[in-house]
């Protein structure tokens, strides 16, 4: 039972960010309904897969959750969608509100069925500016956010994203703290409200936070960037047989740092080493004279040598090498699991630990449609409802056909005229 057990949450969200944020609302305890078109989540069809639509990406942001398909460009679709908003606690969508509007699911009508109901919105812009009615992903999130621009400061030969969807993760855990402020509130006050949490403006705080430099002043005090965090020669040491992540940072590190590798004499012989702010002034050309260091040792006796000296440093890991670190095998990060449908797969742990509400993975990522039957019957449906819903193809359920899909849910959960 997780600190969020008995939270009903109704997810619209598709693709990345929107998941990312209601998978850890599962994986905190709460039901999470995640409310899909009858084709499914785009995201079920990418990467190499077992079965059809149960594809990597998929798997790795929404697990904890329940998979209903619903059409909700039907009015029954949309009326149903309304049923469960009725005793719910959150709603989270990831589209522009413009397209909530036009499916009748707008703040204002959703509040009239449920005014304790959380409305989360996980978009590309603020709707006060003039970019409100824009689309937008991360690619396009990144580069306003001046992240290609930071590639070109630190060395790069042209402009690029970085490579992850950055933007969609960061955003959605923002919006989960949204969230959960928004849940402690409505427990006070009783009356649930709206969170808007826009990619654009997230992310320009996020990058602006270590880059804004002197351009906080009005007027500027200097340029903008963080000298450290753009210095060209910021990147893994190569080393004499690969790569190893080091960072000497403080004055204390540094002299152990410069003991261990036999040059005490450093800091007063150059003065580009001698203080904090001497390094910081000259970043570039010291981590240069760091990657020169490196070269002449193997990755496994840089590690020795600088953990022995209390020193930061890091494999610099593939994605082979990143399953066999030691210390996540330890802590328990990545587990072998029997999902239903797929088989063995590999599943990371969720990293929030909680002493007295443990976060406990009870669901694995759902087939489409693999509780719509499951749902409908604890919304009380009968069977008859639900099997027309079915036939229509206003409502998905995973199975081959109704009669089979519908047997298997009565026997768990009765008819849904007595539920």
């Amino acid at each position: 039972m997780g600190p969020l057990a008995g939270t009903k949450v109704i997810d619209l969200t598709s693709v990345l960010m929107g998941p990312f944020a209601t998978q850890y609302l599962g994986d905190f305890g709460a039901d999470v309904i995640k409310i899909e078109p009858p084709a499914g989540d785009m995201m079920r069809t990418i990467g190499p897969s077992r079965s059809p639509s149960m594809g990597p990406l998929f798997l790795n942001s929404n697990r904890s959750k329940r998979s209903v398909a619903l059409d909700l460009k039907t009015t029954e679709g949309r009326a149903l969608l309304l049923d469960l908003c009725r005793d719910a606690d959150v709603m989270v969508y990831n589209v522009r509100p413009a397209a909530m509007k036009r499916l009748g699911l707008s703040w204002e009508e959703i509040q009239a069925v449920n005014p304790r109901l959380i409305y989360a919105g996980l978009y590309g812009y603020g709707q006060k500016g003039r970019y409100a009615a824009r689309p937008a992903y991360d690619d396009l999130i990144q580069g306003g956010a001046t992240l290609p621009h930071l590639f070109m400061l630190s060395g790069a030969e042209e402009p690029r994203y970085v490579p992850a969807a950055i933007a969609d993760r960061v955003v959605g855990l923002t919006g989960l703290s949204g969230i959960l402020a928004a849940l402690i509130e409505r427990n006070r006050s009783g009356r649930g409200q709206r969170v808007d949490v826009p990619m654009f403006e997230t992310m320009v705080n996020f990058v602006l936070s270590d880059h804004l430099g002197g351009l906080s002043f009005v007027p500027p005090a200097g340029p903008g960037g963080y000298a450290r965090l753009i210095a060209e020669n910021r990147r893994p040491l190569p080393t004499a047989d690969g790569h190893v992540c080091a960072l000497v940072y403080t004055d204390e590190q540094w002299t152990r740092f410069l003991k261990a590798v036999g040059r005490e004499d450093l800091a007063e012989t150059d003065g580009r080493f001698a203080s904090f702010s001497a390094r910081m002034e000259n970043v570039s050309y010291v981590y240069g004279w760091l990657a020169d260091i490196f070269r002449t040792r193997s990755s496994g006796e840089w590690i020795d040598l600088l953990d022995a000296s209390d020193v930061p440093v890091m494999a610099m890991h593939t994605f082979e090498t990143v399953l066999r670190d030691p210390h996540l095998a330890e802590s328990g990060f990545f587990n072998e699991v029997e999902h239903p449908s797929e088989g063995r797969t590999l599943s990371m742990a969720n990293p929030v630990a909680m002493s007295a509400t443990p976060v406990e993975i009870t669901r694995f990522a759902p087939l489409l449609g693999e509780h719509t039957v499951e749902v409908l019957t604890e919304l009380g449906l009968p069977r008859e409802r639900i099997a027309s819903l079915l036939d229509r193809g206003i409502a998905v359920a995973a199975g081959s056909t109704t009669a089979p899909v519908l047997d298997d849910a009565v026997r768990r959960f009765g008819d849904g005229r007595t539920v």
